[in-house]
């Protein structure tokens, strides 16, 4: 029983980067763009529609967790935490590191925390919902990467 929930949770969390970024492509920057505009083009308030998708995902990893555990069917309830684990990661990323809503790891010089903060400001540079780029989360694109090591390698030439 735990095995299995252990094992389908990190399954599911590997595999919703992958979601996430098919989400983010083709139902936040289609479909549901009246929900993820404001994150493009903040007005400036504390909660933005685009938060709603909190929800979104939330919704079906409680159920999956709650219904999977009361019927003992320990695949759903893996999922649910598979979901609910990526969720965690995805706003101490996204709302934490990116965008400090909360104010740590502020000053990081982590090469990791610079390339996906990179990235998400490539992905921000397009106000409108065509001509995105960089739409996952947690793995970011080796160029991004390679733009870090290039400033960084900047800096040491010029000092």
């Amino acid at each position: 029983m735990m095995l299995t929930i252990i094992i389908v949770s990190i399954l599911t969390f590997c595999l919703m980067e992958g979601i996430t970024w098919l989400t983010h492509k083709y139902v936040m920057h289609g479909f549901l763009w009246y929900l993820h505009k404001d994150h493009h083009q903040p007005a400036g308030h504390v909660l933005e529609k685009n938060d709603a998708f909190f929800l979104i995902f939330a919704i079906p990893s409680w159920l999956c967790i709650m219904l999977g555990l009361q019927h003992h069917n320990y695949m759903a309830a893996g999922v649910g935490f598979g979901i609910a684990l990526y969720g965690l990661a995805y706003f101490m990323v996204h709302e934490v590191i990116i965008h400090q809503r909360i104010k740590w790891f502020t000053r990081s010089n982590n090469r990791y925390i610079k390339a996906i903060r990179w990235a998400h400001k490539m992905h921000h540079k397009h106000l409108d919902k065509e001509e995105g780029e960089s739409f996952g989360m947690l793995l970011v694109s080796k160029r991004y990467h390679r733009k870090v090591v290039q400033d960084k390698e900047q800096v040491h030439r010029t000092q």
